[in-house]
């Protein structure tokens, strides 16, 4: 039953989507989404991890502002929506249902975080305050450079698109020079260039070298 909930230290119970392997797990993973939630992209992303033989457990990160929320809809009218979820979003008790999520992904060894968009900051994030984490490889992090002060206690990749515009590469270069031991690729393609969903974004030969990257990155940090 891949759809499950996970329980803060607070005690708030969050939705989460688990996705297992076949055999022995290799680790753990905790897959944080984009802003549309657990939707099918997501489940996608979790039931590959699983393919490659890691646990993988995605926490449903807005559960606190509007329980259950996820959407197929990435037209601009969406966003109405996700601006008001972050208008009572807190970044505080996020931290929080994080760690909910590493625990349960823990049950398969050493956990890796990993995430797109919002999830891609939510990795950056996680690789520096919450504990249990052992990598991180995150995705055009947007708001990334937010958080250029926080320095990741764990081994950690970013990927981005030269051409995205919400994150601008002088942005990247700020990034490199703050966090000179973190490995950041770049990559000739747009923001949200894993998304199979979103066609006019997505760039498979990108994706297919960054999600490469993703998976020698925790062969080689997780046990």
């Amino acid at each position: 039953m891949p759809r499950i909930t996970l329980t803060a230290s607070d005690g708030f119970t969050l939705n989460a989507y688990r996705a297992e392997p076949a055999g022995k797990p290799r680790g753990g993973v905790v897959l944080f989404g984009e802003v549309w939630g657990l939707n099918n992209w997501v489940r996608a992303v979790a039931d590959r991890w699983a393919s490659h033989g890691y646990l993988c457990v995605a926490p449903a990160m807005f559960d606190r502002v509007e329980f259950g929320y996820e959407s197929e809809n990435y037209g601009q009218d969406q966003f109405k929506v996700i601006n008001r979820i972050f208008e009572s979003y807190s970044h505080a008790t996020a931290l929080l249902d994080m760690r909910a999520a590493v625990e349960a992904a823990s049950a398969a060894g050493q956990v890796g975080v990993t995430g797109y968009c919002f999830g891609g900051a939510n990795s950056w994030r996680a690789a520096a305050q919450v504990a249990g984490v052992a990598a991180a490889s995150g995705y055009y992090g947007g708001g990334v450079p937010n958080y250029i002060g926080l320095t990741p206690r764990v081994p950690i990749e970013m990927h981005f698109g030269t051409r995205d515009q919400g994150i601008p590469l002088e942005q990247v270069e700020q990034l490199k020079a703050a966090h000179p031991d973190v490995d950041i690729h770049t990559y000739d393609a747009d923001h949200g260039f894993c998304n199979s969903d979103r066609p006019n974004r997505f760039d498979e030969a990108a994706c297919t070298k960054a999600s490469a990257r993703s998976l020698a990155w925790f062969h080689k940090h997780l046990g």
